[in-house]
């Protein structure tokens, strides 16, 4: 970064921080709002003792609280929509009024009580469902995942967010893509931007217990975010500032595959302060999705803590602090191709090699996950609020391999890994935000720097990799350290100086044949500095939102953009009914995890081979740039069902995307020349009809890249330049949740979920096309079309019988078994079938228009508890029933896939849950 521009930013930002931290008044600290009020008779007397309430009727938020000796309430903390306000109290009539809180601005509101009856009833109107935001986005309360049934206790946040959020492909071990694009998402804690990755194959997510509300914004992002924004997560974490009586819950759960939990958390504090603590931990026998339905070698444990402690010091000022440890170890799932390993024991170097039982694999990772967040807030006046925040967040990511690691040699590995690797993400934050009139303005900046440490050791273990010799066939053959030794064997030089593809430089590292594991040290610091403007404008029926940021990476790579952000909304209020428009312009920026690796290994002698890097890729990943619109509505039917739509149009230059190393978690990133992503995106919400309320979202984007392979290391590039569906693509999911509580005093309540997945693209599922010269089934891209008694067949001996049972292959009515294949490896076109992938019809095949995927599934789980078993009031027990692939659904997530290998979905699993509150 250039000096002088590095001058004027620091001295933008020391502007608005010297501007900012003289003022009057105060609200609660952290990116939440608040709502001030009082309230009062006709007369202006104060009524004390008024129960007020507020409620969002979409998102299913309430919260309660009473008027104190001078009539005042506030309420902090809350989610920025709009909500109902309702007062009540003897003797007057019900007061409501509608209040949108848009900004960390306090909002102050006078409620003003009549004589009249006593009626608590408040309807809720066609209005009060509709929002008049360019921005589409989706609101998650706590009232609603508390009793959503979750696929995954050791990354409930991810499961929530596929499940709830439209645009979203569900992916394996709790990974998700939004709108297209791969995991390019990003979570804003209190207001921490948090833009690496949140699998649990990464780091260790946010405990979902500390989560008061999402919104989960898949619109065009407004100015504010940045570096990843296909979707935008912001959390509300809960407080217990306010919460004068200490309350909380404890809770205990165990279930199938040995999966025990236990959880418990407090809230206490005062008008002024407070604090949330919260302790839960995890141990279970699948704890990552595995190769295989049959669960085995798939043990994890995990356990967070979570505590925020709030404090208002004056009527202007007050600190929020987030502070958060969470720590995760699991086994690699094994298929059966890991288990009794054969590989060399001794005489690797000579011609005569010996083979034996190595043992099973034990590939094993440690995740230990810390985060500090302060922030520091200063009301102004009636209109502003500065807010200043700084954070640290370290991951540190362990990987072992097997004890032997001549193990860890499988179908798609020849590669013995172990990794230490550190990403430390230190930052600060400034926003200053100034609400009057029509204008909404929100202006800030964001510097942040992250640290990578890559710790690698790789060696050979598979004896064929780097073979000095091959054999009458080319097969490489085992044994020999030179192919000057081939020849008094009886088999052929494999020197490069001859047309073979023996590596001098491997040999050193190759385990089978006496060498030591290749050390590898990384690292690099990433500086990101933001800046932004953006206002909303409310002009009656009409709302536009402008912005603009500017983005300066500075890594292996450097990079500089401006981003304009620009959307409209329009309300027609005689037909309940939001239109909107929006686009954004965004900086792309690489993932962190493993990119000093992605990006020098090619250039490395030792790791181009071991990362299977493809020639004339480069090596620094280049931030890319999007330009991405939106066009959408909402619109409400009456007052129980609103349904809220966009249709997205995006296009990226230098496209991110992950490759994998073998059987690993340990992934890394690539990017590809451009892509290109249409598709829809829709929820309709029931929020409550006779005491049923339910969601749908629904989704079809297409994930359509284009080669060639820009940088990175480790990936296929597209047939001759010719775009290609990446291996999260999908063309249509869905998911319907109905909840219902028996109106019955101590009855139970029901949750139910659907979800519909039409299957992600498969690209390594064999198939038959010798025509189309965009697809990988043409033996021109080294497809498996073969010709068998002059018909049109398919060469399966690319696949072991375990990863051809894995696919569920059939060849004219007989099975592939985990150590038995398709007979002599070959079948017909017209006869291979399979139950958990999707083969194209022979002929039918392209990379493009109709790629191979996974079969689509529906996953049926289901939810039913009690909230108060026995009726107490100031104590309560609960209890839990939950049901997850309630059917047994054997269905597939992914196949081979190039980012993940094989996952299967969660067989049946039922748990059971009980809790005290208090």
């Amino acid at each position: 970064m250039h000096s002088s521009l590095r001058r004027v930013i620091f001295a933008a930002f020391a502007i608005v921080f010297s501007f900012s931290i003289s003022g009057l008044w105060a609200q609660s600290a952290g990116n939440g709002g608040t709502i001030y009020g009082t309230v009062t008779d006709a007369t202006g007397a104060v009524v004390p003792d008024a129960a007020v309430a507020i409620e969002n009727p979409v998102s299913g938020y309430t919260r309660t609280t009473t008027s104190d000796s001078q009539g005042r309430y506030q309420f902090n903390n809350l989610p920025l929509n709009p909500y109902h306000v309702v007062v009540t109290v003897k003797g007057f009539a019900p007061h409501s009024q509608d209040v949108d809180v848009r900004s960390s601005v306090p909002v102050t509101v006078k409620n003003i009580m009549t004589v009249g009856g006593e009626s608590t009833t408040v309807e809720v109107t066609a209005s009060d469902l509709l929002e008049n935001d360019s921005t589409f986005h989706t609101d998650i309360d706590r009232g609603l995942f508390n009793k959503l049934p979750l696929e995954s206790q050791s990354s409930s946040l991810s499961s929530l967010v596929t499940l709830a959020s439209p645009g979203v492909a569900a992916d394996s071990n709790g990974l998700f893509h939004g709108l297209g694009d791969h995991a390019s998402n990003s979570f804003s804690i209190d207001g921490q931007p948090i833009t690496d990755q949140q699998s649990k194959v990464f780091s260790n997510q946010l405990p979902s217990n500390s989560v008061q509300s999402l919104e989960v914004i898949s619109g065009a992002p407004p100015a504010e975010f940045g570096g990843k924004t296909s979707l935008v997560i912001q959390v509300t974490t809960r407080s217990g500032q306010g919460v004068t009586h200490p309350a909380g819950s404890i809770t205990t759960s165990y279930g199938t595959f040995g999966t025990a939990t236990g959880s418990a958390d407090l809230s206490y504090g005062g008008k002024n302060w407070g604090n949330f603590i919260e302790v839960d931990g995890l141990n279970t026998g699948r704890f990552l999705d595995p190769p295989e339905f049959v669960v085995f070698h798939a043990k994890g444990n995990e356990i967070n803590i979570f505590d925020r402690i709030d404090r208002q010091f004056t009527a202007a000022d007050a600190i929020h602090l987030n502070l958060n440890y969470s720590r995760s170890w699991f086994q690699t799932p094994n298929a059966y191709d890991n288990l009794n390993v054969e590989n060399v024991v001794s005489g690797g170097t000579g011609p005569n090699p010996v083979f034996d039982n190595v043992g099973n694999a034990d590939q094993r990772s440690k995740i230990q996950t810390f985060n500090i967040a302060p922030t520091y807030s200063r009301t102004i006046g009636n209109n502003s609020v500065f807010n200043f925040g700084a954070y640290f967040r370290k991951d540190f990511y362990n990987y072992y391999p097997s004890n032997n690691p001549l193990a860890d040699l499988g179908p798609i590995q020849s590669q013995s890994i172990s990794q230490n690797r550190t990403l430390f993400n230190t930052g600060v934050r400034s926003d200053y935000s100034y609400v009057k009139g029509i204008n909404n303005i929100k202006m800030g900046a964001v510097y942040q720097q992250t640290f990578l440490r890559e710790h690698d050791n790789l060696g050979v273990v598979n004896s064929t990799f780097n073979s000095p010799c091959v054999d009458d066939n080319g097969s490489p053959v085992p044994g020999f350290t030179d192919p000057g030794q081939c020849a008094d064997a009886g088999f052929t030089s494999n020197d490069p100086n001859d047309g073979g593809t023996f590596n001098s430089a491997l040999l050193p590292y190759d385990l089978t044949r006496g060498g030591s594991l290749f050390n590898y040290y990384g690292h690099t610091d990433v500086k990101e500095l933001a800046l932004y403007l953006q206002d909303q404008i409310t002009l009656k029926n009409w709302l536009f939102n402008v912005g603009i940021r500017g983005d300066l990476y500075n890594g292996l790579a450097i990079a500089r953009q401006p981003e304009p952000r620009v959307g409209m909304a329009y309300t027609i209020s005689k037909t309940n009914t939001v239109l909107r428009l929006s686009y954004a312009r965004t900086m792309e920026t690489p993932f962190n995890e493993n990119l000093v690796l992605s990006s020098q290994g090619c250039g490395n002698d030792v790791l181009a081979p071991l990362l299977a890097c493809t020639p004339g890729v480069g090596t620094n990943l280049d931030p890319g740039f999007r330009n991405e619109f939106h066009a959408g509505l909402q619109q409400a039917f009456g007052k129980s069902l609103v349904i809220s739509g966009d249709y997205i149009w995006k296009y990226t230059h230098n496209a991110f995307d992950f490759s994998v190393l073998g059987n690993t978690p340990i992934t890394f990133p690539i990017n590809w020349h451009n892509s290109k992503i249409p598709g829809f995106a829709l929820r309709a919400d029931v929020p409550n009809f006779h005491h049923l309320s339910a969601f749908v979202v629904m989704s079809s984007v297409a994930a359509r890249f284009f080669p060639p392979q820009v940088a990175g290391a480790g990936a296929a590039p597209g047939n001759g330049g010719f775009p290609f569906r990446i291996d999260h693509d999908e063309r249509f999911n869905q998911t319907t949740h109905l909840q219902y509580q028996i109106p019955v005093k101590g009855s139970p309540w029901v949750g139910f979920n659907w979800r519909f997945d039409s299957g992600l693209t498969a690209g390594s599922v064999p198939c038959y096309n010798v025509t189309d010269p965009n697809s990988l089934c043409n033996p021109i891209n080294g497809g498996p079309s073969i010709t068998i008694n002059g018909q049109p067949g398919i060469d399966l001996s690319g696949l072991t019988p375990d990863q051809q049972f894995q696919a569920g292959l059939t060849c004219n009515g007989i099975k592939a078994t985990p150590f038995v294949g398709i007979p002599n490896n070959e079948c017909l076109a017209s006869q291979l079938t399979s139950n958990l992938v999707a083969i194209p019809p022979p002929g039918t095949e392209n990379d493009d228009k109709r790629p191979p995927r996974i079969q689509e599934r529906s996953l049926f789980d289901v939810s039913i508890g009690e909230d108060n078993l026995f009726n107490g009031d100031k104590r309560k027990w609960s209890l839990r029933l939950t049901g997850v692939n309630i059917t047994n659904k054997y269905a597939l997530y992914n196949f081979l896939s190039t980012f993940s290998g094989t996952h299967y979905v969660t067989p049946r699993a039922l748990n059971a849950e009980l809790g005290f509150h208090f």
